[in-house]
């Protein structure tokens, strides 16, 4: 299989999802800040009802899992790595 791209929005989305089914919400209601630290790598904040989680890397991997598995159709245990791209932002590639 070739190397695929998910953009920082379907990042985002499948945080959104993976969110609302813990939280028992609508993923519409789930706000997403991506975030990259040189000390902490990658992290993410949820707000849902004004509340704030902080979601880790293995937090967005696993909801990318869920994203490709039910939205992409395609095998969730492949390798994934989230990189960050000067244009693109916060991405995942497959490996």
């Amino acid at each position: 299989m070739e190397k695929l791209i998910i953009s920082e929005q379907d990042i985002i989305n499948a945080l959104c999802v993976y969110t609302s089914r813990k939280k028992q919400v609508k993923p519409e209601e789930v706000e997403v800040e991506l975030m990259y630290d040189d000390d902490y790598g990658f992290s993410a904040e949820t707000y849902v009802g004004g509340r704030k989680q902080i979601l880790i890397t293995q937090n967005i991997i696993e909801a990318l899992r869920l994203w490709m598995d039910e939205y992409m159709h395609i095998d969730p245990y492949i390798g994934i790595k989230l990189e960050l791209d000067d244009e693109m932002g916060i991405i995942a590639v497959t490996q």
